[in-house]
């Protein structure tokens, strides 16, 4: 693979993991040597976290037994004080940090790198992170949280939570997919932020919070909130190609496009192109998926870049009624399986990451005498 000079240790590799394989030229996505299409059409997200965290499907057994931890939904005492203290200032990602970092405290284990303890640690914090999300949306709003529903499937509660009623059955398992999508990606800046810190010595619960801080950035989870800020700013797709080639003018950043290690189409986002057509349907004006299309054959035509995961979540999310700077929280949320398996693997076979750097400041010179 040829590195990319736009994207710092481009091709350098840091680690070996099983978790999950990507081929840029066919435009191929795996989890656990399963293509991401299939898993899309065909599993959950609590059998997809499954997978991420060890390494196989459910049996029938297991996935009860998974299912059962992951219902476990409920905020402690102090993470919900940490929510409710700070709803209406706070940042929803600055929040989400936070109240991860709470999640760990009294808990068994707390501090342990042990596999059992990490896998406790994982579960926990995949039952708990929407449960968190939610709570501070409603509070910032002036309405009570919504509590979890353990008979719910974790799509299903999590929007629930959210909006405060159920979603349709085809909503939720479209946010099921989503979130399925979102859950892993190789060796991302978030993912390496993760096992950098777990190669540290450092817990679960420590190296999320890290993961968590490296994803709320632009170039990385912020991505598909700012290009949902760009479809806002176009408003039409009639005006969508004039905006796009004004943007290219001024060398402006235009996000959905382009990905550091794709070459051909990214597949996550051939999935959510054909859904958001679908949502666009009933949806009325403004019409997300035309803007995102206009966008996607102008830069096409222009700079020969395809759209990457980014451009068709955002409309996504718009359309099942996510508030657009909750789109990374979700990302972080359903992203938690994928960073817990690689902390796990790191944590397995662990030797600290410390990369170099070439010095290119002042030569060695003499300090000034008084």
């Amino acid at each position: 693979m040829t590195p990319k000079k736009s994207v710092q240790l481009s091709g350098i590799v840091v680690a070996e993991s099983s978790v999950s394989s990507i081929d840029p030229d066919a435009g191929v996505l795996m989890y656990r040597g399963y293509d991401i299409a299939d898993i899309a059409e065909h599993s959950t997200y609590e059998d997809t976290a499954y997978l991420l965290l060890h390494g196989e499907l459910p049996a029938a057994g297991a996935r009860s037994a998974f299912a059962e931890a992951l219902a476990q939904r409920e905020l402690s005492p102090a993470t919900s004080e940490a929510i409710d203290r700070s709803a209406t200032t706070a940042s929803p990602m600055d929040l989400l940090r936070t109240a991860v970092s709470t999640m760990s405290f009294g808990a068994d284990g707390q501090g342990s790198i042990g596999r059992e303890e990490g896998l406790a640690a994982a579960t926990r914090l995949i039952a708990q992170m929407p449960t968190a999300v939610a709570r501070h949306h409603r509070l910032r709003q002036g309405l009570e949280p919504v509590e979890p529903d353990a008979s719910l499937s974790y799509a299903e509660n999590f929007l629930t939570m959210l909006a405060g009623e159920r979603p349709s059955e085809r909503h939720a398992r479209i946010f099921d997919i989503a979130m399925i999508l979102h859950a892993e990606h190789e060796m991302n800046a978030s993912t390496f932020a993760a096992r950098v810190i777990a190669g540290t010595g450092a817990d679960m619960t420590a190296a999320i919070v890290g993961a968590i801080a490296a994803l709320s950035g632009p170039l990385h989870g912020g991505a598909n909130a700012a290009a949902m800020a760009l479809f806002e700013q176009w408003g039409s797709a009639e005006r969508t190609p004039a905006a796009v080639h004004q943007m290219f003018e001024r060398k402006e950043k235009l996000y959905g496009f382009g990905h550091p290690l794709y070459r051909a189409y990214d597949p996550r986002a051939v999935i959510l192109k054909r859904i958001s057509e679908e949502l666009s349907g009933p949806a009325g004006d403004p019409n997300w998926f035309a803007i995102t299309d206009a966008a996607e054959r102008t830069v096409l035509e222009e700079k020969g870049l395809f759209p990457n995961v980014d451009l068709y979540s955002a409309s996504v999310y718009r359309y099942l009624g996510i508030p657009t700077d909750l789109f990374t929280p979700v990302f972080a949320a359903s992203r938690t399986a994928g960073w817990a398996a690689h902390v796990l693997e790191q944590h397995a076979d662990n030797k600290i990451i410390r990369p170099s750097a070439t010095y290119v400041g002042e030569p060695r010179r003499p300090y000034p005498q008084a």
